[in-house]
C-alpha cells in the first residue's frame, strides 16, 4: 500500500515475499532496518511510484510491483557499508571480503576452507574469520554451507540426482553431502527430492 504522509517526505508501505524455500537464507543475510536520507535516485523511484499509483493506467499493478522491487533493491544498496548490520550487504561493501563472497556464490563447488578464503583475502586465518563473522554475521563455514544447501535444495527440487547435486555443490561423496544436508534440513536429501515433508 503506498500513501502520501503529511510534510515534505512520502511513505512508501510495501511488503516483500520470497517465492523460494530458502527464504530464511535471505532473509538472515538482510539488515533489520534500511533507513535512507536524501538518495536520488530513490527519490526518484518514489515519484514514479506515486505518479503510477495515482493513474489508472494499463499493467498498472505490474509496474507498480517492479517499481518496487526496484524501491527495494536500491535501498538496499543505499544502506550497505560500516553503518549497516552484519550480513550480505555489509560484506559485499568490504572491498576485501565481497570478491571472496562472489566466488563463493559463482563457483560452490570448488574445495573451500577458512583457509583458502582467507589467503584469497590477503588476510590472516583470525583476522578473516573475525572480520568475516563481524561484518556478514556468520562464520565463513556457515556461511559456505548454507549457501551450498540453498543450492542443493534447488537442484533436489528439479529432480536432480542426490549423488548429482552433491558434486555440484563441493561434495566429494554422496554419503558425506546425505550427512551435512540432513543435518542442515532435517531430512535426507532423498526424502526432501520426494517432497516427504515441506522445510
Amino acid at each position: 500500500m503506498l500513501r502520501p504522509a503529511a510534510g515534505f517526505y512520502t511513505a512508501v508501505d510495501s511488503h516483500c515475499t520470497f517465492g523460494s524455500n530458502d527464504k530464511a537464507l535471505l532473509v538472515s543475510l538482510l539488515p533489520d532496518l534500511v533507513h535512507v536520507r536524501g538518495e536520488e535516485r530513490l527519490m526518484q523511484l518514489v515519484q514514479m511510484i506515486n505518479d503510477e499509483t495515482g493513474a489508472s493506467r494499463t499493467a498498472r499493478e505490474i509496474v507498480l510491483s517492479h517499481l518496487l522491487e526496484v524501491l527495494f533493491i536500491e535501498a538496499l544498496r543505499s544502506s550497505g557499508g560500516a553503518d549497516a548490520t552484519p550480513g550480505l550487504l555489509r560484506g559485499m561493501a568490504d572491498p576485501q571480503l565481497a570478491p571472496i563472497l562472489r566466488r563463493i556464490h559463482e563457483d560452490p563447488a570448488r574445495s573451500i576452507s577458512a583457509e583458502s578464503l582467507a589467503r584469497e583475502a590477503a588476510m590472516s586465518r583470525s583476522t578473516f574469520y573475525a572480520r568475516f563473522q563481524n561484518e556478514v554475521g556468520v562464520t565463513p563455514m556457515e556461511y559456505v554451507t548454507g549457501w551450498r544447501m540453498a543450492l542443493a535444495k534447488q537442484l533436489l527440487r528439479k529432480n536432480i540426482a542426490p549423488a548429482q547435486a552433491a558434486q555440484r555443490v563441493g561434495y566429494g561423496s554422496a554419503s558425506a553431502f546425505s550427512v551435512a544436508f540432513s543435518r542442515h534440513v532435517g531430512i535426507s536429501p532423498g526424502a526432501y527430492a520426494r517432497g516427504d515433508t515441506t522445510v
